[in-house]
């Protein structure tokens, strides 16, 4: 019971202070990003042409069902801040947080909420490894996270700006849960055992979801440019590296302090 509590302060510490710092990188990263698509959106969505823009047509709406699922609005649950699995469906009548201080503030608790969350993980990880943990190891976890997270996944499901359509949301999530989950234990394989055999069943993990390949839409519709979609998948790719590298570090920092003492 006292090893749990002790891990829990330190994923509430260090979650608390990764997701406050994102939420800040969010503001000048994904965030600009994300509005200047939604205009696109609600144009798309009102009927207004778009120049250089693909309109979404009838046959489209009926066959993709007119998602938006792979976004939340920059709550940081979805896949555009690159630190979680696609978020869920919701229709032109969602209720979603007004522009301002209202939307920051779900931002600020979603990525603080995912954080402590993700700094759990880390934390327990931390202690089946049975090595000694600093800042400094605790970066080099923190970037295992980060290829996990989002860089696996997002090499088949990039992160999406609103009006983007997307294949079936429960065949993405699988997708998604299953190459972090490969990728994870692909990597404690090759880092951690260090046998040639092991290495060779980690590499082959990592490389097994981007075989099988990531569900895809029917038609590759958007309603924003090209050029705002690719800046945005590096924002939430950046925004993501750097959340990971401060969870990692600030998780191991509190962990070996808590321990240390133990």
């Amino acid at each position: 019971m006292e090893t749990f509590r002790r891990l829990f302060t330190v994923a509430v510490l260090a979650g608390l202070m990764a997701g406050g710092f994102v939420t800040l990188v969010h503001q000048f990263g994904t965030v600009p990003v994300i509005l200047a698509a939604e205009v696109f959106e609600h144009g798309e969505a009102a009927g207004q042409a778009t120049p250089g823009v693909v309109p979404h047509t009838e046959k489209s709406h009926t066959r993709e069902g007119h998602n938006h699922d792979g976004h939340s609005h920059a709550l940081g649950l979805g896949r555009d801040s690159g630190l979680a699995p696609p978020g869920h469906d919701h229709g032109e009548a969602a209720w979603e947080p007004a522009d301002g201080w209202e939307r920051t503030l779900y931002t600020a608790l979603a990525d603080i909420l995912t954080g402590i969350g993700f700094a759990l993980l880390l934390a327990a990880a931390f202690v089946l490894s049975g090595r000694r943990i600093d800042w400094r190891s605790g970066l080099g976890w923190g970037l295992a996270g980060f290829a996990s997270i989002t860089l696996a996944p997002g090499l088949g499901l990039p992160p999406e700006v609103p009006g983007t359509a997307a294949a079936a949301l429960l065949d993405r999530q699988l997708w998604w849960l299953a190459t972090a989950m490969l990728t994870g234990g692909g990597l404690a394989l090759v880092f951690l055992d260090r046998r040639v055999v092991a290495s060779a069943i980690g590499i082959a993990l990592i490389v097994l979801p981007h075989l099988i390949g990531a569900p895809q839409p029917v038609e590759a519709i958007s309603a924003a440019p090209p050029a705002l979609a690719h800046q945005f998948v590096v924002a939430a790719t950046v925004s993501s590296l750097l959340f990971w590298l401060a969870l990692g570090g600030l998780a191991g920092f509190f962990y070996e302090r808590s321990f240390k003492s133990a």
